[in-house]
């Protein structure tokens, strides 16, 4: 039995069974805590009946700031972003990453953005096809986004961002059908 819940200090702590997988970027303490600060119903966990956190999601809405609207469709508006979502592998197959996802979806349509966004290895198909299950499409190619390598060959990994409209995006404006053919830089990211 699992109960899904609000992410405490405490439990910053207790992350170790769920990021012990390769898979799971890891963070420095003081990461987890400003995400619990500042967005304290973006952080959600999965406790077990041994009061063990299986899984979680970190989560938080951003935008680029006004003056970059001149990018036109490069400019990033008010949206979710999916930081990091994992669970334990003894409690995968369960439907959490779904639960959590929906929550952390939930989150963010209370804070009316536009859609929600995550970064995922190219490599890692079973939580691409995960997200794609939850309605995420591959949205661009990030060449090189992540420069370590969990599979030991010291190369650097493309990401696929992916994207999913909330309830504000009618017109699904900010998602596309051929996501995997739009390639850019890690550079070309980030505005702010």
């Amino acid at each position: 039995m699992t109960q899904i819940r609000p992410c405490s200090p405490v439990d910053i702590s207790k992350l170790n069974l769920c990021n012990l997988d390769p898979l799971t970027e890891n963070y420095a303490r003081k990461f987890y805590f400003d995400y619990l600060a500042k967005w304290p119903s973006m952080f959600i966990v999965v406790e077990n009946i041994e009061r063990q956190i299986v899984a979680y999601v970190m989560g938080k809405v951003e935008e680029d700031p006004d003056y970059l609207k001149v990018l036109g469709d490069k400019y990033l508006p008010w949206h979710g972003h999916v930081t990091a979502l994992t669970v334990a592998p003894q409690y995968r197959k369960m439907g959490l990453a779904k639960d959590l996802t929906a929550a952390l979806d939930r989150a963010c349509e209370q804070e009316n953005a536009w859609f929600m966004d995550l970064y995922v290895r190219v490599s890692n198909k079973t939580a691409i096809n995960m997200y794609k299950k939850m309605g995420y499409s591959v949205y661009r190619r990030v060449v090189n986004y992540y420069s370590d390598d969990p599979t030991g060959k010291g190369t650097s990994e493309d990401a696929f961002d992916m994207r999913k409209s909330l309830s504000r995006d009618k017109k699904k404006k900010y998602i596309r059908e051929d996501g995997e053919n739009h390639r850019i830089n890690p550079e070309d990211i980030y505005h702010g």
